[in-house]
């Protein structure tokens, strides 16, 4: 069984072979912003969930900068950022609908029993742990706040 740290590895070499500029280039930020966890606090090797997490970092750090540059009418430096998100996201589990989300909130109210703005801390770690991944925080967060308004 291959790791993801594999994949993007073996990813990587094909993409050189393809002369895939973007690809390459992306795929190597990637690896770079991998091993720098590993070996960040205790070294050892992520494992996947933990790889997931450094991709999903990356690929929010280029939404950002995607907002930024089209705020400046930089569209070339955002298409670039865009097309980089892109590759990295071919690596992410499938975001949630808000639909969906919306459920997974209202489950974690049910077990936490949460009635207010004050357990909204407790929601949240439930509702992220049921989102692995699958959604940004903002949004959980956003759905969790209607939730316990309401």
């Amino acid at each position: 069984m291959t790791t993801l740290k594999q994949t993007l590895q073996h990813d990587l070499t094909e993409a050189m072979r393809a002369h895939d500029k973007v690809r390459t280039a992306t795929l190597r930020m990637a690896l770079t912003a991998v091993t720098t966890a590993e070996v960040a606090g205790t070294a050892h090797e992520l494992t996947d969930d933990e790889v997931l997490k450094v991709l999903a970092k990356e690929a929010k750090k280029r939404t950002d900068a995607v907002e930024a540059y089209q705020a400046a009418g930089r569209e070339e430096l955002a298409a670039a950022e865009t097309a980089e998100r892109e590759v990295l996201e071919g690596y992410l589990p499938a975001q949630l609908e808000d639909a969906a989300i919306e459920a997974l909130v209202a489950e974690a109210v049910g077990e936490t029993g949460a009635t207010g703005m004050a357990q909204m801390g407790q929601v949240m770690k439930v509702a992220q742990a049921k989102a692995a991944g699958r959604a940004e925080g903002g949004r959980v967060a956003a759905a969790v706040r209607r939730a316990l308004a309401s």
